[in-house]
């Protein structure tokens, strides 16, 4: 009976741990599936509104560099202002501000009286040169043989020279003209003229209309080339001796965020009454759909060393410290729902919408998805389940 008893009592023993271990487990379990306070997650309907966007950490040159202020612009030899040679009145032209025109397209004619004038007189001014050639020539003959006074050989050539010096200047105004003096006569003097473009480009100003008198002063368009833009900036006197030719330049226009590549091209040599020099930059990349003085935001890259760097807008602040989302790999696959953790991390250097991050020592990072939009939707979701209670 004895042993009966104590086999008994051993085996209520046993039954009693496997319980407490069982309850032990199932608490474990419970606890499993209820949310780490770093972690959040969403649904395929949560994760498209909060438009969630994701991407890798990169490297940024973010030390070492000269914040400087500009804009685009364009060099003198692909921007021409057009004007006429010489009076007349706009007979007609297509010019709009914006439209794009080919080098030697014809963009204006012009109409006047004396331009049949101009071409008279090289036509008369040729039939006298024609004349006092010859009759030069017949003085020479004449003064091989002592005919004639040397005198009388002297005032033909002179007469013959001065003709020729005449008919050359008239050859020039015709080809200002836009006239080939080869193709005039008699019969096909004209009272118009037509200007042509001298470059490709875009027109940028209209200064004339149809009907309106043009004199050689004005200037009736103006047409720019901008496809080779440049960025022209603005340094302050002190950052002088950081500059270089060839060194790295990025900016950012007004209008938009994307980040863009120049390089120092010249550098200004005179001081202006601001204290400030100009530098002129090529663009790595050019783009025709840029304009002329639009507005930039640029760093030179004068020195420093590549840093872990995200966009400013992926990284929260949380009770005094910063904070990133990571998209872990493990996935729901009942609910089809995506985890994210929010890391700690610390901040350096900020320049142009991109700010450097540290992590601990011994952290891999290159492979980490990172949150760069929807951060801060993630990180009031995960407070306010905090608050509420909420399993999910």
């Amino acid at each position: 009976m004895k042993i009966i008893y104590t086999i008994l009592i051993t085996c209520l023993f046993c039954v009693g741990l496997a319980a407490c271990d069982s309850k032990k487990t199932a608490h474990k379990e419970e606890s499993a599936e209820v949310e780490s306070p770093n972690e959040v997650q969403l649904t395929p309907e949560q994760y498209k509104t909060a438009g969630i966007s994701l991407g890798k950490i990169s490297l940024k040159v973010l030390s070492g560099t000269i914040k400087v202020n500009g804009s685009l612009d364009l060099p003198p030899q692909s921007k021409v202002s057009i004007s006429t040679p010489f009076a007349g009145m706009l007979k007609s032209t297509s010019m709009l501000q914006g439209k794009k025109v080919r080098k030697g397209e014809a963009i204006a004619v012009l109409e006047h009286p004396d331009y049949i004038q101009i071409q008279q007189e090289y036509l008369e001014g040729k039939t006298q040169l024609n004349y006092l050639k010859t009759e030069y020539d017949r003085q020479q003959e004449l003064a091989v043989e002592n005919v004639n006074a040397k005198k009388t050989l002297q005032k033909a050539k002179s007469d013959y020279e001065t003709a020729l010096s005449k008919i050359s200047g008239q050859k020039q105004r015709l080809k200002l003209m836009n006239i080939n003096p080869a193709s005039l006569n008699n019969g096909n003097l004209r009272s118009t003229i037509t200007l042509y473009s001298p470059i490709s480009g875009y027109v940028t100003e209209v200064h004339s209309n149809i009907g309106s008198m043009a004199s050689p002063s004005d200037v009736l368009f103006e047409i720019a080339d901008t496809e080779h833009l440049h960025a022209e900036l603005t340094v302050f006197e002190k950052d002088i001796p950081k500059l270089k030719v060839g060194q790295k330049v990025r900016f950012t226009l007004a209008n938009e965020s994307k980040e863009r590549m120049a390089t120092v091209y010249l550098i200004g040599r005179e001081i202006s009454a601001e204290r400030t020099v100009n530098i002129h930059c090529h663009l790595d990349q050019e783009d025709n759909q840029l304009l002329p003085g639009m507005y930039l935001q640029a760093l030179v890259e004068s020195s420093g060393k590549k840093v872990a760097a995200l966009p400013t807008d992926a990284i929260v602040r949380y009770e005094g410290e910063h904070y990133i989302f990571i998209k872990e790999s493990k996935q729901d696959t009942a609910q089809m729902q995506s985890h994210f953790k929010m890391m700690k991390i610390t901040t350096g250097i900020t320049e142009l919408g991109f700010t450097e991050i540290n992590f601990p020592e011994n952290t891999s990072w290159e492979s980490m998805d990172v949150v760069l939009k929807g951060a801060y939707d993630l990180l009031s979701k995960m407070k306010n389940s905090e608050e509420g209670g909420d399993d999910h």
